[in-house]
């Protein structure tokens, strides 16, 4: 696979996908708190009802949370294979400008990685906290009818 082909795997296909995934995070988060501001508890009977709405769309922002570092570290393998297939055809004087190039996209990756998970997992635990709370107060209103 030449060169060129496995810098944009990382630069365009990681990072694309990160970046995606971070706007899949942000719009599901939104959906959210837009939801939790209008819930209306006395529209609901059955509390497990309420437990299906409020958890509506969190999985997504926990897988979102919870993968991305690994879709970075991918990228960060894929770059040093690619650092390393540089040194290695190269037959005279190592280019170490072209290696360390090769090394920064390898960390470009990983921090890429982290920038969307930090964030998603922050905002699946407050969406999470918040329905909780929402069910506290569906109980204390309409008492636990389990």
């Amino acid at each position: 696979m030449p060169v060129e082909s496995m810098k944009n795997i990382v630069d365009y296909g990681v990072i694309g996908l990160l970046v995606l995934m971070s706007l899949a995070t942000f719009t599901y988060a939104f959906e959210r708190f837009l939801f939790y501001r209008r819930v209306d508890l006395s529209s609901y009977m059955d509390k497990r009802v309420l437990e299906l709405d409020l958890g509506k769309n969190l999985g997504p922002i926990a897988t979102i949370g919870s993968s991305a570092p690994y879709i970075g570290l991918l990228g960060t393998v894929l770059a040093i294979i690619l650092t390393f297939y540089i040194i290695g055809e190269q037959k005279t004087a190592i280019d170490t400008g072209e290696i360390m190039k090769n090394l920064a996209l390898a960390l470009k990756a990983t921090a890429a990685g982290l920038v969307v998970a930090i964030p998603a997992t922050i905002l699946y635990n407050v969406l999470s906290d918040r329905a909780e709370r929402l069910l506290v107060q569906w109980e204390i209103l309409y008492g636990d009818e389990e």
